[in-house]
């Protein structure tokens, strides 16, 4: 990996921020705070972190306002209304500076089949496969043994990670980012009872991928049967996720590792959803609904607002009733009260 060596006057010209102390200083990596050395940069985004800060040697530590005078205590400040963001900034800063770029062209041991368009700027790697009709923007990486399905579309500068799984007919925008074994585009859980047996539904929509999408590792969108799943604008989903077919998620929602969302729910636009959460299928979720990790999630949520709750397995007829009496507690705790004060 090239080492990177930067001013920090030039870091704050390049990304903002109100420098403090000696801009000719020379850093060469980003750190955490506690471990953080003199020719190093960290940041604080949490106030509970201002025992590290005093205690931090990095070269420069990004701030907030009411930080400053803490920070220049020992040493270079940058200050910032948010420094989390600046440190995402920085990486981004950093990342271009010290990874190589995939080099335009196909690789001699790719196989791109006949109808397939690439742009001459894209790049196909060691034994991937361009399926028929199959078209890859400007920019586009198609990483080692990636497989891009038949008429599928890849955009300007989204990458595919080895070992992707992009199948025919889906289609993403620019600028996204697919980490290494996702599948994107298997065929929906889709089976029809019949006579003790199960019939398969064949999955004939596809997948619909906005821009700057980022799709974890390992993690799996289905197809839709008729009409296609889509994944808006901004989406970012964590590894081992799970979308059904026919699901539609709104723009810039997040989830983390392990969810799952059954078929046919529409989640909203700048929800989040903490790991392991579980939602299930034809459901209708609100913009700006919160859903605490590991929550199940069993009915429409109409509000926006932050969701907790899990409850313990039991026989289904058991479970109901104990579950309709919990949501009376409130309600049931109030009268007995009333009752007490009486007597």
């Amino acid at each position: 990996m090239p080492l990177v060596q930067a001013r920090l006057d030039v870091l704050a010209a390049a990304l903002g921020g109100e420098l403090h102390g000696d801009g000719s200083r020379i850093v060469e990596a980003i750190a955490p705070l506690e471990r953080a050395g003199p020719r190093e940069i960290s940041f604080l985004a949490q106030p509970r972190l201002l025992p590290q800060l005093q205690r931090s040697e990095a070269a420069c530590v990004v701030v907030r306002p009411e930080h400053l005078e803490q920070a220049r205590e020992r040493g270079a400040a940058i200050v910032t209304d948010d420094p989390y963001l600046y440190f995402a900034r920085l990486t981004q800063w950093w990342a271009a500076r010290t990874r190589s770029p995939a080099a335009p062209g196909i690789h001699a041991s790719a196989i791109v089949e006949p109808g397939a368009r690439v742009h001459p700027e894209a790049s196909v790697g060691a034994q991937a496969y361009i399926g028929a009709g199959a078209r890859l923007a400007r920019g586009a990486v198609v990483s080692a043994q990636a497989y891009v399905g038949e008429g599928a579309e890849i955009g300007e500068q989204t990458r595919l990670a080895p070992r992707v799984v992009f199948e025919r007919g889906c289609r993403i925008g620019a600028r996204g980012l697919v980490q290494a074994g996702a599948v994107i585009g298997g065929d929906g859980f889709g089976f029809a009872p019949s006579q003790g047996q199960w019939v398969k539904i064949e999955q004939l929509g596809a997948v619909a991928i906005g821009d700057e999408v980022e799709i974890g590792a390992n993690t799996c969108i289905d197809r839709g049967a008729l009409e296609d799943t889509v994944i808006e604008d901004g989406v970012k989903l964590d590894n081992l996720i799970q979308i059904g077919h026919n699901c539609r998620i709104g723009a810039h929602t997040a989830m983390a590792g392990c969810t799952g969302v059954a078929g046919s729910t529409r989640i909203g636009r700048h929800c989040t959803a903490g790991g392991s959460a579980m939602i299930l299928g034809h459901l209708e979720i609100a913009d700006h609904v919160h859903i605490s990790a590991a929550t199940v999630v069993s009915r429409s949520i109409r509000k926006p607002g932050h969701y907790s709750g899990f409850f313990p397995i039991d026989e289904n007829a058991a479970w109901e009733k104990n579950a309709a009496t919990l949501r009376q507690l409130h309600a049931l705790r109030e009268r007995i009260r009333a009752l007490e004060k009486k007597s």
